[in-house]
């Protein structure tokens, strides 16, 4: 957590972030090494509003503008305001945090943070797992409609006994798809702990963000998946989980481990993955099962487009029905 006073390293994209927060709340990222003797700020501290060096004592502020440089003498002169590190423009909304992560020279205004549909309060679990693989993987993964059988064989879910067809209505929505609303696989038992009449619809949007809209009458449960690259070999999964059923607070340390599980076999099985990917072997999509996964590398080639020729985006993504079993 991010809170006023206190600052956090992260590694992003490979490259090093610091976060902290305002006396009024407002967060801010900077990149974390000062400009004047390399040392990573976020071995420093916040003075008022400021990041203060732990080496020299040099301050930032929230702009990554220089404001203080101690050692200065009378008549010394330097312009401040010429020394800066780079500030990330974040998006705070749902007790998330997100940061914009374009080269220094990209001017343009960056997405809006994911809109959740309204439930009650900040997140009731919040669940981080490093994944060691690519993005890809895990984004891919995080989409894969037919492992949940065999990776996910559980009593509480699914085992590779239980498998049948499945059809599924699509559509494009921003910057990725939609599986529009249906009633969940008769074979996933966890949906049943809700009771009632339940619908779910699930959203995917780049760079690798899944938001699932369970529906149980007037209340609702949203899980939100992000999958965020650390470097290219090293990707965090993060799961929270927000809900409006009074009850099932009651039943929040019964669900965190089986969070954590869910999350926790996903990365099991990118473990095995890596060793194989190791020998760079040729991979494989098919039809219908993998059309998802077709959807995101098309998604990413037409963003990437769009930005290198200062374009509108073009979803790729088209109406469609898919089948697979699982």
């Amino acid at each position: 957590a991010v809170v006023a006073g206190k600052l956090v390293a992260r590694t992003l994209l490979g490259e090093p972030v610091v976060f902290g927060r305002t006396s009024e709340g407002v967060p801010f990222a900077l990149r974390d090494i000062c400009p004047h003797r390399g040392i990573p700020l976020s071995d420093g501290a916040m003075v008022g509003d400021e990041v203060e060096c732990c080496y020299h004592g040099w301050r930032f502020g929230v702009d990554g503008i220089c404001t203080c440089i101690p050692s200065l003498v009378r008549g010394q002169k330097l312009e401040l305001d010429r020394i800066r590190v780079r500030a990330y423009q974040l998006n705070e909304a749902s007790g998330v945090i997100w940061i914009y992560m374009a080269s220094e020279t990209d001017v343009v205004r960056p997405p809006e943070a994911p809109a959740l549909p309204k439930v009650a309060g900040m997140p009731r679990i919040v669940e981080a797992m490093g994944f060691p693989c690519h993005i890809d993987h895990a984004v891919v993964g995080l989409m894969d409609p037919a492992h949940g059988p065999f990776v996910h064989q559980s009593w509480w879910w699914r085992s590779h006994r239980s498998i049948y067809e499945k059809t599924k209505n699509f559509a494009p929505s921003e910057l990725g798809f939609t599986m529009l609303r249906h009633m969940p696989s008769a074979n996933s038992a966890a949906y049943k702990i809700l009771g009632g009449e339940v619908t779910t619809e699930i959203a995917f949007r780049l760079p690798g963000i899944r938001v699932e809209h369970i529906q149980v009458g007037r209340h609702a449960l949203v899980g939100l998946t992000a999958v965020t690259p650390v470097t290219t070999k090293l990707t965090i999964v993060y799961h929270l989980i927000y809900w409006s059923l009074p009850w099932l607070s009651v039943l929040k340390p019964v669900l965190r481990p089986f969070a954590r599980k869910f999350l926790a076999q996903d990365r099991e099985i990118v473990v095995k993955q890596q060793r194989g990917l190791a020998h760079k072997p040729t991979l494989m999509l098919i039809n219908d099962a993998d059309v998802q996964a077709k959807w995101y590398y098309r998604l990413k080639k037409a963003y990437t487009a769009a930005k290198n020729q200062d374009t509108p985006f073009e979803n790729p993504v088209r109406e469609t029905t898919l089948r697979w079993r699982s």
